[in-house]
């Protein structure tokens, strides 16, 4: 009987355990990857969330836009992060893969800019759209070339070679710099191409955003594209860029979240749309949605509904951090929309 009964005890424990098998306790590991556009702001996002639910734990990788994609049609990651929207192809691909629908919930606006090391310059360059393009053909290949000239009037310009640094990586920032200069220019549109990847001829390269910034910030002479944050953390100078009205347009969040309210009525039910060249007085002309790519049904319970509860924060009390970290928080009437879609998610 002594028996009998510690038998019936172990199997009553044991049964209670393997009831309790699909609940999650302790710390929940969500993994991501994507994205260097938008990396400062997720961050502190990530950081925060942690705060408020001590059993979030998250990893996330900064490798580009195209590398958040291919995680994400891989299945490697719970979330993936891009600036430029998967194509049809590709967000097709990854659905097959995952059996899952993948949908794209934008986050922040941000600006790409045009960041420079000209010494003994004493007030931001002026650039426009054809001026930009022509720098990135190689048609215009000293700093003091007349173009340049003509749109900073008393600036002490150098007859110094222009030396371009562009990204080695599958990049959202590329896509969204390519972007402008395909809307601006046909002969870049066909030579440089609008892509994640573009061709650079000529120019020096490096990898994200992170890359780009200490290649320019190291090379005298040089200019590059690079997200607005990391210009400012690394203290180099950023050109004012024509926008559409003719304006000459500094990157700010007033400029940036003009781009994102003047275009709000265009927005279709996809959440995914290019802002470049918006057209509206004092609207930044390289401005952009970015996006973090979710699964609709994660193949781990609980890493689903943190996912979904970490967006749910994200969208309401997390766009307080956008602005100090040079980025616009989501128009109001898109973060309603991206909520609708957040409570699908499983």
């Amino acid at each position: 009987m002594k028996y009998l009964t510690i038998f019936v005890l172990l199997f009553a424990f044991f049964a209670g355990a393997c009831g309790n098998k699909g609940e999650q306790k302790g710390p929940v590991q969500v993994n991501g990857a994507g994205a260097t556009f938008p990396y400062p702001i997720y961050s502190k996002w990530f950081d925060e969330y942690s705060k408020i639910n001590k059993d979030a734990k998250f990893n996330y990788q900064s490798i580009g836009s195209g590398g958040g994609i291919k995680q994400m049609t891989e299945g490697t990651v719970d979330f993936g992060a891009t600036d430029s929207p998967m194509t049809p192809e590709e967000q097709k691909n990854a659905e097959m893969k995952s059996n899952t629908k993948i949908y794209h919930i934008p986050t922040v606006l941000g600006a790409v800019v045009l960041t420079y090391n000209v010494p003994g310059l004493d007030k931001p360059l002026n650039l426009s759209g054809e001026t930009v393009a022509d720098i990135y053909l190689g048609k215009i290949k000293r700093w003091n070339d007349p173009k340049i000239a003509a749109d900073n009037a008393g600036a002490k310009l150098p007859d110094k070679d222009i030396t371009v640094v562009f990204r080695t990586d599958g990049s959202g920032t590329s896509y969204i710099f390519t972007d402008f200069l395909g809307n601006i220019s046909p002969e870049a549109k066909e030579k440089i191409g609008v892509s994640k990847t573009p061709k650079f001829d000529i120019g020096q390269g490096g990898k994200g955003n992170e890359g780009v910034t200490g290649v320019v910030k190291q090379l005298e002479y040089s200019i590059g594209y690079v997200e607005l944050i990391y210009a400012i953390q690394n203290k180099l100078n950023y050109a004012n860029i024509k926008n559409s009205e003719g304006e000459f347009v500094t990157p700010t969040l007033e400029s940036v979240t003009k781009a994102g309210d003047v275009t709000i009525s265009q927005m279709p039910e996809t959440m995914t749309m290019s802002i470049i060249n918006a057209k509206g007085k004092g609207a930044y002309p390289i401005s952009s949605y970015t996006y973090l790519l979710v699964y609709e049904k994660n193949k781990d319970e609980a890493k689903g509904k943190l996912v979904k509860s970490f967006l749910e924060w994200a969208l309401g009390d997390g766009q307080k951090y956008a602005k100090d970290l040079g980025y616009a928080p989501l128009p109001v009437e898109l973060s309603k929309k991206a909520e609708e879609k957040i409570k699908i998610l499983k």
